[in-house]
């Protein structure tokens, strides 16, 4: 090693992808961001699906508000509570949600946990969120999530549980409390 310190930032590249990085690159972001497509919401339950440390949770979220990505909505008055919910700008994430995924899929785990399909047709997508038997790429919420051959069917946290069942992306995840 040249004793070279890794910059904590990319200001000195002039890269798109350097730019992009400054945003969702910190680890645990495409992890909330994911968990945001699978319709979780609400702070805990961000918390008990992803096993991070609350002071992580709590700066990504704010880091993920501020950039735009997700809106932080009031559900609650007394005591005030809110959900954070995915922008336009956080939906056009998709795709390198996808890619990352199918990637990881081939070249690490070879393990298929979920399955994206067209909610219309039941068909699996393609790796660009295509349907092949439609001949359409499909939208973020016409995409149906079901558990795939290698997903493990007795998790122990409640959100994962809720995960078990086929549903559409974005729309909220129904956790039961038991």
């Amino acid at each position: 090693m040249d004793g070279m310190a890794l910059g904590k930032d990319y200001a000195t590249q002039e890269c798109s992808i350097a730019s992009a990085l400054e945003v969702i690159g910190e680890r645990w972001t495409l992890l909330v961001i994911r968990d945001a497509f699978y319709g979780v919401r609400r702070y805990n339950d961000f918390l008990v699906h992803l096993g991070i440390p609350r002071a992580v949770l709590a700066s990504r979220l704010q880091a993920l508000t501020a950039q735009g990505i997700l809106e932080k909505r009031r559900y609650q008055e007394s005591p005030p509570r809110d959900e954070y919910v995915l922008t336009d700008r956080g939906i056009a994430l998709w795709p390198t949600l996808r890619a990352l995924g199918l990637w990881g899929r081939e070249h690490l785990t070879g393990r298929q946990l979920r399955i994206f399909r067209h909610a219309a047709c039941g068909t699996e997508l393609g790796p660009y969120s295509d349907c092949p038997t439609c001949g359409t790429v499909v939208a973020v919420p016409d995409v149906e999530v079901v558990p795939g051959p290698d997903l493990g069917r007795d998790p122990a946290d409640p959100v994962s549980r809720a995960l078990l069942k086929p549903k559409r992306l974005l729309r909220p995840v129904e956790v039961d409390p038991a």
